[in-house]
């Protein structure tokens, strides 16, 4: 039987994620105000090929293309009676490139209503996740990763949703600022030690950080993670650097080597799933496993 990658990064195992989609797409072709994952349905080779290339880098564990794939996210599109549909394809797609030994991560995230706000209920966000959820795990998911959430609330129904209608491993990141006082805090003023406990009451797996940050960023972030629970394993996804506009487009300064050259720090720190968010590509993931392999 298949290990779940918390027995792996038990047994001391180290794993290398993949990285950026988004960033991908828009490289073959997605066009401003595009649905990302109707591609899954319009364009399942492209989407295929993405999810090819982070295997053929050394990924042990590839996303797949449905991060705003609930029905709030797709309602903009008039596509929030085929979150199912999406949802599903996005998982085959990844699964097809994975294989039977490589991991397939179905990516949940945020729905851009507030709760606090009186934009939406706890029963209708439950009942968002819950259906995309189920659709990842239909799809061929091993674990649903519940990524860049910045309230709390949202991210623990989000966990539950998914613990408790599939038989996924679930995993959930939270993407923190670094503050002017120099502390690492969310939009909605989570800090990274604050997370730990809510997100493992709820019923995460693999908890830990993606974007807003750089890799040096996040050596911190997960030392302070670290300094709440010794135990529980950690998931890093961080920027290619901080996106800095140049000549009319968004380019991130972090250069696959400058990536893998601060890994091992982060791999002391205590990471034990390491991979990229925005601008990192197959080649920074490649670096990664590089860099990181030797070590365990």
């Amino acid at each position: 039987m298949k290990k779940t990658l918390s027995q792996l990064v038990s047994e001391g195992k180290t794993l290398i994620s993949d990285g950026a989609w988004g960033t991908f797409l828009q490289a073959k072709g997605l066009q401003p105000g595009e649905c990302p994952e109707q591609w899954n349905i319009d364009r399942p080779a492209d989407v295929l090929d993405i999810a090819r290339s982070y295997i053929a880098a050394g990924a042990d564990t590839i996303e797949t293309n449905s991060f705003g794939g609930n029905r709030f996210k797709l309602s903009a599109y008039g596509l929030e009676n085929s979150v199912y549909e999406i949802n599903k394809a996005a998982a085959a797609l990844s699964r097809q490139a994975a294989g039977d030994e490589k991991y397939v991560l179905g990516s949940v995230g945020p729905t851009g209503k507030i709760l606090m706000m009186g934009d939406v209920t706890e029963e209708e966000l439950y009942e968002a996740f819950k259906e995309q959820s189920i659709a990842l795990s239909e799809g061929g998911a091993d674990a649903i990763i519940i990524e860049t959430m910045t309230a709390l609330d949202e991210a623990t129904i989000a966990v539950r949703a998914a613990r408790e209608n599939t038989s996924c491993e679930v995993i959930c990141t939270m993407t923190f600022d670094h503050t002017p006082t120099g502390e690492f805090r969310t939009m909605m003023g989570v800090s990274p030690a604050e997370m730990v406990e809510e997100l493992k009451s709820a019923g995460a797996h693999i908890i830990g950080a993606n974007c807003s940050n750089g890799i040096e960023g996040m050596v911190k972030i997960t030392e302070e993670i670290r300094a709440v629970d010794s135990q529980i394993p950690i998931l890093i996804h961080a920027n290619a650097g901080m996106p800095m506009y140049e000549d009319g487009k968004t380019v991130f300064p972090e250069s696959p080597e400058m990536m893998a050259c601060v890994a091992p720090q982060l791999l002391r720190a205590g990471a034990n799933i390491i991979g990229g968010c925005c601008g990192t590509t197959p080649e920074h993931i490649s670096k990664l496993a590089e860099s990181l392999r030797p070590l365990h």
